[in-house]
């Protein structure tokens, strides 16, 4: 189920960002060859209106190639990519992550609106039944103060008190009506789930966070807010991580990592999913409009010098830039690919594997 869940869900992103280019370049009248959803050997594929539509194997990313998107093959027809004006261009290259926006945007809004938004605070919104916090007397609205004697803040806080408890009893502290209780016989159960490393078992108390709901209005208020608040929170932990200040290590995470963190929503129920889904989708945004050669954001960058220089950059010096992208962008998913492998605890398994042949 996790499995299907996060195909589903990386899916869902690469068809809103693909879909933004290629509606942009529908609509301008530039002809799109390819549609498609993956990379690697075509499992899928259908033309229609001239489009190849295809579903290929490697599901981690996508591409829609227009016709005549690039130079050494444009023939000057009207339906080709660098037969428009600069503006037509930036525009297919810009609504990507545009509608990568608009549609982390609509997540929000479904979330305060219809399911209620997860306030990921110290306040339980949901005791789950039969489970060791409903069997110890906590309650929704009971709002968290301390468990084990450290200050809890967070709901981070409530998870990493429970995962390290190592099934022990923990002692929480929490205001209920303005009075400070004290609840200290609550022992953790373990359950099993579908993680990056296998069929695994955690301990768990049976609550959730507290969730957020409002009428329409105010839930289009609230969701501009939150995606304004996402994308402030990326750009200025990417600056953090780029001078040093916190580590890329705990920061950056690739699609294994992201895996996890979809089972705990899936386990947590749908408005988790579609929250995770936002947030993904908001990041993608961000990290796509970047000025780096081969991203959304470089090649917005190589148009807007063609349209201050009057003429574009040529094409030996734009490879050269690409290139150098490239490279970066490989150096990156190999880093963040090796670092999920160290966080997950796989390296250190193969290592102990491999060790065994050379005692």
């Amino acid at each position: 189920m996790t499995l299907l869940v996060f195909l589903i869900v990386l899916g869902i992103l690469i068809i809103v960002h693909e879909w933004g280019h290629f509606i942009a370049a529908r609509l301008l009248g530039i002809r799109v060859e390819k549609f498609s959803i993956g990379f690697g050997k075509k499992l899928v594929s259908r033309v229609s209106q001239g489009t190849e539509f295809i579903v290929a194997a490697i599901p981690l990313g996508g591409y829609v190639k227009l016709a005549g998107d690039e130079r050494a093959e444009c023939t000057g027809s009207a339906d080709e990519f660098f037969s428009h004006p600069v503006w037509h261009r930036a525009l297919v290259i810009v609504m990507g992550p545009l509608i990568n926006c608009v549609f982390a945007y609509l997540c929000f809004v479904f979330l305060f609106s219809v399911t209620g938004y997860p306030i990921l605070g110290n306040q339980i919104g949901d005791v789950m039944p039969d489970y060791p916090a409903a069997q110890a007397g906590l309650e929704p609205g009971d709002i968290v103060l301390e468990i084990d004697g450290q200050v809890v803040t967070h709901w981070a806080d409530i998870q990493t008190a429970v995962f390290n408890s190592e099934g022990q009893k923990l002692d929480f502290i929490v205001e209920r009506s303005g009075q400070r209780l004290e609840l200290d016989d609550l022992k953790p159960v373990y359950e099993t789930f579908d993680g990056a490393q296998g069929r695994q078992s955690f301990p768990v108390v049976g609550i959730k966070p507290k969730l957020k709901k409002y009428g329409l209005l105010r839930s289009l208020r609230e969701a501009g807010s939150e995606l304004t608040s996402i994308m402030v929170l990326t750009a200025k932990t990417l600056y953090r991580v780029a001078t040093g200040a916190e580590s890329a290590q705990d920061k950056l995470a690739g699609p294994i990592r992201i895996f996890d963190v979809i089972r705990d929503a899936t386990a947590m129920g749908f408005a988790y999913i579609v929250f995770i889904m936002a947030v993904i989708s908001a990041n993608l945004a961000f990290f796509n409009l970047l000025p780096v050669p081969v991203l959304d954001g470089g090649h917005l960058f190589f148009l807007a010098f063609e349209a201050i220089r009057g003429r574009p950059l040529s094409e030996k010096v734009e490879e050269g830039f690409l290139k150098v992208g490239m490279s970066l962008l490989i150096c990156l998913a190999l880093f963040v690919f090796y670092n999920d492998i160290v966080q997950v605890g796989w390296a250190e398994k193969m290592t102990h594997f491999f060790g065994r042949f050379f005692q």
